[in-house]
This record gives structure tokens, C-alpha cells and sequence, in this order.
């Protein structure tokens, strides 16, 4: 079956290494904090001015002003720090983030992604995509491979508004993890009980399957 939206939260989070500085994006990202290994030393920066954000609340603990950057509700860890929007963007584009992981509306088979805006509906705004995408080189996608309609969330080319572009190197998707390089979506971790078959069908980009495909561990 393929995975869900836990799943993906809980793969992504086997990519964290001890002492990393990480970003969650709005939506599947959000999720990872929940995951993060035992032992493992992670410090969570949000762009709206929390370094050291900790799990979501349990219902008792929800505190209305300890916001993320997609106004969920969050825990702080010991030793985090609170401040500006203007400084933790200095973070950002001072290439202090190891990790960074986003949504996405669309990604594109050269690493283009769009997720920021669909034209004639309200968003939430653009938010912090655009400085996290051009300063690192460590983002990970987690989206669900198709849209509402059934289309294909992986292209030949975006079709909406650019976040930014060449960018993407890694997505993680509810059917499989792929590597973007030379021009196509490589496939190089399967979901369990998911088919090949299924990916091609859903896969509107170019596709190429690893010879060293493995089954992903969740």
C-alpha cells in the first residue's frame, strides 16, 4: 500500500544526522518533528522566529501564541530561542539551515518546483520557500505524487508559478523516493506494495528506475 502522510514524515526523518539545523516547510513537513530519532541531537528552525521547536502539543499543552510558520500550535525544547522574522531570515540566506524539507504543488524533472501559488485561489502567502530554495542545497520534497484530479504532481516542466529553479535534487512522494539528476526523476526506493507499473502511471516526467531498487523502510 502506499504510504501515508506519517509514512512519508516518518522516511524523511531517517535522512536527519546528529547536529543538523533543519526547516520544515507547511503541510507533510510539519510531521517530521514528530519522528526525530531517539538520542538524535536536531534543532528545528522556523522562519517566523523559533529555533529549538519541539513536537506538536498534546491537547493540554497548547499554548495559542507558540506558533510554526504554518500557524500550528507548537512545543519549544529546552534552550530554544525566540526572535525576529529578520533574523531568523538571516539564518536562511546566510546558509545556516543543513536541511531543508517543503511542499510542493509541482516539481519538474530539472529540479524546478512551484509551490508557492495556484493563480485565481487564495494561498497563504509565499512565505520563506523562495530564501530556503536558494540557500542550501539539502531540500527534500514530501508531497503526494498526484493532485486532486489524479494528475501527475511530477513533470516535464512546472505549469505553475516557480518557487525556484535547478533546486530540487530529492523527492519523497506516498509511492517512492526519487533522485533528480540529468534530467529525470530516478527511482531508487519503492514503497511497500507498490508497483513500478503504478509509479509509471503516475509519473508524467521522465522515469528512471534504479537497478539497485530497493523496498523503502518505514
Amino acid at each position: 500500500m502506499p504510504l501515508d502522510k506519517f509514512g512519508i514524515a516518518k522516511r524523511i526523518a531517517k535522512e536527519l544526522r546528529d547536529g543538523y539545523y533543519v526547516n520544515l516547510g507547511i503541510g507533510i513537513p510539519t510531521l517530521v518533528a514528530n519522528y526525530i530519532p531517539d538520542g538524535m541531537d536536531v534543532i528545528l528552525q522556523s522562519e517566523n522566529g523559533l529555533l529549538g521547536m519541539g513536537p506538536f502539543p498534546l491537547e493540554s499543552e497548547v499554548d495559542p501564541d507558540m506558533i510554526n510558520a504554518g500557524k500550528q500550535t507548537v512545543t519549544t525544547l529546552k534552550g530554544s530561542s525566540l526572535f525576529s522574522s529578520a533574523d531568523s531570515f538571516a539564518m536562511i540566506r546566510g546558509g545556516h539551515v543543513d536541511l531543508t524539507v517543503l511542499g510542493a504543488m509541482e516539481v519538474a524533472e530539472n529540479g524546478d518546483i512551484a509551490n508557492w501559488k495556484i493563480p485565481g485561489k487564495m494561498v497563504k502567502g509565499m512565505g520563506g520557500a523562495m530564501d530556503l530554495v536558494a540557500s542550501t542545497d539539502n531540500i527534500i520534497v514530501a508531497m503526494m505524487q498526484t493532485n486532486p484530479k489524479g494528475e501527475s504532481k511530477l513533470l516535464p516542466a512546472c505549469t505553475l508559478p516557480i518557487t525556484g529553479k535547478g533546486c530540487i535534487n530529492r523527492v519523497l512522494t506516498e509511492l517512492g523516493f526519487y533522485e533528480i539528476k540529468d534530467g529525470a526523476f530516478h527511482l531508487t526506493e519503492i514503497a511497500p506494495g507498490v508497483t513500478v507499473e503504478e509509479i509509471k502511471t503516475k509519473t508524467a516526467g521522465k522515469l528512471v528506475i534504479s537497478d539497485q531498487l530497493k523496498t523503502m523502510e518505514v
